[in-house]
């Protein structure tokens, strides 16, 4: 017998006849295979690495700005002052302060509910929330490398007719990089368990078409553990990245 002539021979008995491991067994059929709903999982899976994509690429891209305008003011030659760099320092410090200080789940309510409240697109817009946080984060943990490294290493750079960018490229971003890895790998990683939250405003990633099983099932426990055992293998997998990035900078090292 199959699995779905199992399902219907299972489904006929009643509900007090029935095993342990056949409710367990009809509770996961509903939540996986009926109807196809294994395919509705996957569809959220895709849609969550997409929405951590264009998270990351927003964060990433915000963060190394941010990190290097701060930078640059903390760093700035004594006795020298320049007013727009002291402008725009101020904006980001103000930036990264509202968005450290406030819940993740308010920010993307603001922003589904109130700025975006006419927009259909409610996937990009809790991708464009999460890029938006996650780039304070990493601003801070790029600014913490950047500040740790020696000045002599920025002014050994100019001292060689390079530019500000043109050192902070060659010159201080790679050697930082290698003491912030870790900590931006932690932060990447909650920034994908955080792709969960946009189910909120209506966001279609694993946890929203997990609610809609659970909704025309009525059985909560299965469609929630699935979705926990994908994030699981997601968060592994990057983890795993991460640390054959981290060996081969280690090797680098030893050459």
């Amino acid at each position: 017998m199959d699995l779905s002539g199992l399902y219907e021979t299972l489904s006929a008995l009643p509900k007090g006849d029935l095993s342990v491991w056949q409710s367990f067994f009809l509770k996961f059929y509903q939540a996986w295979f009926a109807n196809g709903r294994w395919q509705q999982y996957f569809k959220g899976l895709a849609s969550t690495i997409e929405v951590t994509v264009i998270a990351l690429a927003i964060g990433v891209v915000l963060g190394v700005i941010v990190a290097m305008v701060r930078t640059a003011y903390a760093q700035r030659r004594p006795g020298t002052h320049n007013p727009v760099l002291a402008v725009v320092d101020f904006i980001f410090k103000i930036y990264v302060t509202v968005i450290r200080g406030t819940p993740m789940m308010v920010q993307l309510l603001i922003m589904g509910f109130v700025i975006f409240s006419s927009s259909r697109n409610t996937t990009f817009v809790g991708a464009l929330t999460l890029g938006i946080n996650s780039g304070a984060y990493v601003s801070e943990i790029i600014r913490g490398g950047l500040m740790s490294l020696d000045p002599g290493q920025a002014e050994a750079g100019r001292s060689l007719g390079l530019g500000y960018i043109q050192t902070m490229w060659h010159i201080v971003i790679p050697q930082a990089f290698k003491t912030i890895l870790p900590s931006l790998g932690n932060e990447f990683i909650v920034l994908l368990k955080d792709t969960s939250l946009i189910s909120v405003i209506g966001g279609k990633e694993i946890v929203y078409f997990a609610k809609a099983i659970v909704n025309r099932t009525y059985e909560p426990m299965f469609p929630y553990i699935i979705t926990a055992v994908m994030y699981l293998i997601l968060v592994m997998a990057f983890s795993y990245l991460q640390s054959l990035l981290e060996r081969r900078l280690r090797a680098s090292d030893r050459r």
